[in-house]
């Protein structure tokens, strides 16, 4: 295959469809071509929308089901917000790198990059007796969700529904209980929502009963 379907090929590594065959080269390719890595770290963002939205995705819909007309418009939001938040990143670096060369970082706070500070929240209910979790840090395109909990009343399947403080719902990830099990369970999803717009975190069975509810502080 020539140099220049390999830059083709971009796109279907980030996605994981090449054969094992074409991966190899492909990633042959990658050390000697830098637009092509820069082009991956650009997909990256899209790749991990790709899977959120495959994960928050009940097992009803079809995989194919026609995406809303604003789906392009979201995405690319989120690439522009990534290169912003990637920019910024590397003008602090260089800002604190110019403080530490010139000895004036004695006691100062170093400026860093990152997203807001992650955000934990704890509740047991004891109607139900199931103890949660939730650890939410703040992404340029809403919210990373970890959940653990202690559900030991299975077999079920339950949800994680983070609610807005606007009244807007959004199913951050589901999983199964296996049985009766005590032991925690840690699950991981994303919201659209940033942490600061979330009033409250529900884990939900899959009938919409309410188990353990985790309030905003």
């Amino acid at each position: 295959m020539r140099s220049l379907e390999r830059h083709r090929d971009v796109g279907a590594y980030t996605l994981g469809v090449l054969d094992e065959a074409d991966a190899f080269r492909f990633e042959d390719h990658l050390t000697r071509c830098p637009l092509c890595a820069l082009r991956l770290s650009e997909l990256g963002s899209a790749t991990r929308q790709l899977t959120l939205y495959r994960r928050a995705t009940p097992g009803p819909v079809h995989p194919f089901a026609v995406p809303g007309p604003r789906l392009l418009d979201h995405l690319l939001a989120v690439l522009a917000a990534h290169r912003r938040a990637g920019r910024r990143r590397l003008l602090y670096g260089v800002a604190a790198a110019a403080l530490v060369g010139a000895g004036t970082l004695s006691g100062a706070a170093l400026l860093t990059g990152g997203g807001d500070p992650a955000v934990r929240l704890d509740a047991t209910d004891e109607r139900s007796g199931v103890r949660a979790r939730v650890t939410a840090a703040g992404e340029p395109w809403g919210s990373t969700v970890e959940l653990e909990v202690r559900d030991g009343a299975g077999p079920r399947v339950c949800r994680l529904v983070a609610v807005g403080r606007d009244g807007t719902e959004q199913t951050v990830t589901s999983w199964r209980v296996a049985g009766h099990d005590a032991r925690s369970t840690t699950v991981h999803g994303g919201a659209a929502l940033r942490p600061d717009q979330i009033a409250r975190y529900e884990v939900r069975t899959a009938a919409g009963e309410r188990l353990v509810t985790l309030r905003a502080r």
